[in-house]
């Protein structure tokens, strides 16, 4: 059976990138995408409004069809339940290592640092929560590393060479590190070389 895969966020600089590159890597998954802008690339798109729970709750309905996903990206609280209980499935949202409340040597930042900590203990409380019900889940925090994107333009200059990575490159390092994970690392937050970033 194809793999089935949800993908938050599609229209952005590394949810793009995350779609383009399970599509090479996996050309026979069946891939939801979902964001605010219409995805002309593809079929299986649901234009959400992130401000909207009906949105969200009804382009979960739709693109269940009765068929658990296998890994959901960046996602939001209607999509866990839609998680297989029978094998392995990934919940895997964005986060970022200045998240990490004992990594934080530089200070600053202190309105992004503090919403990635929360995400984290969000997605660990869920990881304990959804255990319960599908013991093979696995539920994480992804750090991509420094992409280029517009986020990160303001503060390249800083970035040590080699540590600016393409958008692609990125998503084929996420991708090694979703496909390698197992529900022992539930809870955690990985890098994009698949090390474990502390809380």
């Amino acid at each position: 059976m194809a793999m089935k895969i949800a993908i938050f966020g599609s229209s952005g600089t590394i949810g793009a990138a995350i779609t383009r590159r399970y599509q090479y890597h996996y050309p026979e998954c069946e891939i939801h995408t979902f964001s605010r802008q219409q995805d002309q690339s593809n079929r299986l798109h649901h234009t959400i409004d992130y401000t909207d729970e009906l949105s969200i709750k009804t382009a979960a309905e739709i693109s269940f069809q009765n068929i658990p996903f296998d890994i959901i990206f960046v996602a939001t609280g209607h999509y866990l339940p839609l998680l297989p209980r029978d094998r392995r499935g990934v919940f895997a949202a964005l986060s970022a290592r200045v998240g990490s409340i004992s990594d934080n040597q530089l200070g600053g930042w202190y309105a992004y640092r503090a919403s990635k900590a929360a995400l984290n203990m969000i997605l660990k409380n869920a990881a304990i929560e959804a255990a319960r019900r599908y013991k093979l889940s696995v539920v994480v925090g992804l750090h991509p590393g420094t992409v280029d994107s517009s986020l990160s333009k303001p503060f390249q200059g800083n970035v040590r060479e080699g540590k600016l990575f393409g958008p692609e490159y990125a998503a084929d390092h996420l991708i090694r590190v979703i496909d390698n994970l197992t529900p022992d690392q539930s809870g955690k937050c990985f890098a994009w070389d698949g090390s474990e970033i502390p809380a």
